[in-house]
């Protein structure tokens, strides 16, 4: 079996940590699973070991130290081995595209939400926090499976492979407010969220429709899962 070893960011392979996230990745991409590893305490070993079984994936019971190994909280019950991976983004659908995220909960969180809003496709400009890391993972509650992420070294990268898009840019000073912006005319059009400190480089302006979210002053600004989720309910609604 692969062995469960400390996370590095330039291995090929990461892992899921929990019983939610693992059983995301096993039911929506099998094909990537390498290892997957159950607690001796786990309630629900032979339901897991069942299902692995049957799409031919390898798992371990009672592996209490191998778990242990690569994280010390005492509620991981389960943990597996994939390989990362690019999908291709559908070019008719909505796009969300982060512009160097920093934060890996943050990012895990925003792709949780864009599974849950139906915006599967999901573009992060490099550098970034990493999506495949554990935390991230565990932080879309394994949602990352579910949704089409890809990487893209920069703005015009991105934009060389989906011109003619509509683009909304969400900036602090964007020119019209979220709840007035002019509807997107078909499916095709991205989002782009910026940095969760510096937001958006101010050329964005001109990149599409800048808009924002109208708030109270009482505070500075939104946290970017927040203002991603607002973003993404109000421009894919009907």
């Amino acid at each position: 079996m692969t062995p469960l070893r400390p996370y590095k960011k330039d291995s090929e392979t990461s892992y899921t940590l929990g019983a939610f996230p693992t059983m995301e990745l096993i039911n929506c991409r099998p094909e990537l699973v390498e290892a997957v590893y159950l607690h001796s305490t786990f309630e629900d070993s032979a339901g897991v070991e069942k299902r692995c079984r049957e799409l031919g994936i390898s798992v371990q019971s009672g592996a209490d130290h191998v778990i242990q190994r690569v994280s010390p909280k005492e509620n991981v019950f389960v943990a597996a081995v994939f390989r990362k991976f690019e999908s291709e983004l559908a070019p008719a659908a909505p796009h969300l595209l982060l512009d160097h995220p920093g934060d890996m909960g943050n990012l895990g969180t925003i792709i949780r939400t864009a599974a849950g809003l139906g915006v599967k496709d999901v573009a992060i400009i490099t550098p970034a926090a990493d999506r495949f890391a554990p935390r991230t993972v565990r932080a879309s509650m394994g949602a990352i499976f579910r949704v089409r992420t890809r990487s893209y070294k920069s703005w015009e990268d991105y934009a060389a492979g989906f011109p003619d898009r509509e683009v909304y840019t969400f900036m602090l000073d964007g020119a019209r407010p979220l709840d007035t912006a002019t509807r997107p005319k078909s499916r095709a059009f991205t989002m782009v969220f910026g940095n969760e400190a510096t937001g958006l480089a101010h050329e964005y302006a001109s990149r599409g429709t800048s808009v924002f979210i109208p708030q109270t002053k009482d505070v500075d600004s939104l946290n970017l899962p927040v203002a991603c989720a607002i973003g993404m309910f109000v421009l894919t609604r009907e």
